[in-house]
C-alpha cells in the first residue's frame, strides 16, 4: 500500500460519521442527536425562589399553605405543583403527618438518640442537614455539618443534585477535622443511605436520627439556614454555581469567625469551638455537578 492511500485510509479511520449513519447504527430517530436538555424556565426559576422564602420563614407550612401563600402574592398555581416542586428542592414540612418523610423505604432509619440529652462540649453532636440555594437560572443544594455546642459550620458542599455523593464528601472532609459522638439528621434518602452509614459508622460514630415532624430535633441547622438565607442568599443574586460557592464560603467564615453569637453570650462560634476542641481547619466547600 503506498503512502497516499495509508494517508488516506488514516484520514477515513478518523473522519466523523455523518449524523444520518450514526442515528442508523444506534436505531435512534436523528433528531435526538440534536437534543439538548433544557434548563428550567424563568417562571419555574422565579416560582421557587418564592416557596423557598415562604417555607424559610414559615417551616411549618406544607403545601396548602404555601399554594394560599404563592397565590396571596399573585401566581396561579395550583397544588399539585407547588407539591412538585417542593419535592424537587428538598422541603417538607416540619408538622406531624402520615407519611412524612421521602427516604427510601427499604433503608433503615436509626432513633434519635438526643431527647433530654446535656450537650456540654465541642464534638459531642453535631448536626447534618440540606438547604435549597437559589441562582438566577437555577438552584443548587447546600449540606453542612454544624457543631452543636457551639455552633461551628465544620464543613459544607454543594450539588446541582440530591444525589448522596456531595453529602459523603462533606462528611469525609469533616471527619478530617474531627469526629463527634453523634452525628444527628432527619430520614432523608441521603442519610439512610447504606453509603452514608457505612461511612458514619465505620468512623466509630453514632447515627441519630430526627423523629417524623420535629423541627426541634434539628433546631441549631435549621436556625442557621435562617440566617444564611436572610443574612446572604436573599440578599446576592447568584448568577453561577461558581459566584453562589464563592459568596456563601466567605458567608461561612465571617459566621464562624466574626459573627458574635446570642446563645455564645456573643462569642463567636470559632472561639467557642477552639476553647475545648482541637484547632479546625476552614470549612471544606465542594461543589458537584
Amino acid at each position: 500500500m503506498s503512502r497516499s492511500e495509508r494517508l488516506a485510509l488514516l484520514d477515513w479511520e478518523n473522519r466523523e460519521l455523518p449524523l444520518k449513519t450514526q442515528a442508523e447504527l444506534l436505531g435512534l430517530n436523528r433528531s435526538h442527536l440534536y437534543y439538548k436538555p433544557r434548563g428550567p424556565s424563568e417562571e419555574e426559576v422565579a416560582l421557587k425562589r418564592e416557596i423557598d422564602e415562604i417555607f424559610t420563614e414559615c417551616p411549618f407550612y406544607g403545601s396548602r399553605r404555601i399554594t394560599a401563600a404563592l397565590r396571596a402574592r399573585g401566581w396561579r398555581v395550583n397544588r399539585k405543583a407547588v407539591q412538585r416542586h417542593m419535592r424537587e428542592m428538598g422541603l417538607e414540612a416540619v408538622y406531624p403527618k402520615v407519611n412524612l418523610s421521602w427516604r427510601n423505604q427499604e433503608h433503615r432509619v436509626y432513633p434519635y438518640l438526643l431527647r433530654g440529652v446535656t450537650i456540654h462540649s465541642p464534638n459531642q453532636v453535631w448536626g447534618t442537614d440540606i438547604t435549597y440555594i437559589r441562582l438566577r437560572y437555577g438552584w443548587l443544594y447546600l449540606v453542612v455539618l454544624l457543631d452543636w455546642y457551639s455552633r461551628y459550620v465544620v464543613s459544607w458542599a454543594l450539588s446541582d443534585s440530591l444525589e448522596v455523593g456531595f453529602v459523603l464528601e462533606a462528611v469525609t472532609q469533616a471527619f478530617h477535622t474531627a469526629k463527634p459522638e453523634i452525628l444527628n439528621s432527619d430520614q432523608g434518602s441521603q442519610f439512610t443511605s447504606p453509603a452514608y452509614v457505612n461511612l458514619v459508622e465505620g468512623a466509630g460514630v453514632r447515627i441519630s436520627m430526627d423523629g417524623r415532624g420535629r423541627a426541634l430535633d434539628n433546631v441549631f441547622t435549621e436556625r442557621l439556614w435562617r440566617s444564611l438565607k436572610y443574612e446572604e442568599v436573599y440578599l446576592k443574586d447568584y448568577s453561577t454555581p461558581r459566584e453562589a460557592r464563592q459568596s456563601i464560603e466567605a458567608y461561612f467564615e465571617y459566621y464562624n469567625q466574626r459573627r458574635p453569637h446570642q446563645a455564645l453570650d456573643y462569642q463567636t462560634p470559632a472561639t467557642v469551638y477552639l476553647s475545648t476542641a482541637a484547632t479546625p481547619a476552614s470549612p471544606h466547600a465542594a461543589i458537584h455537578g
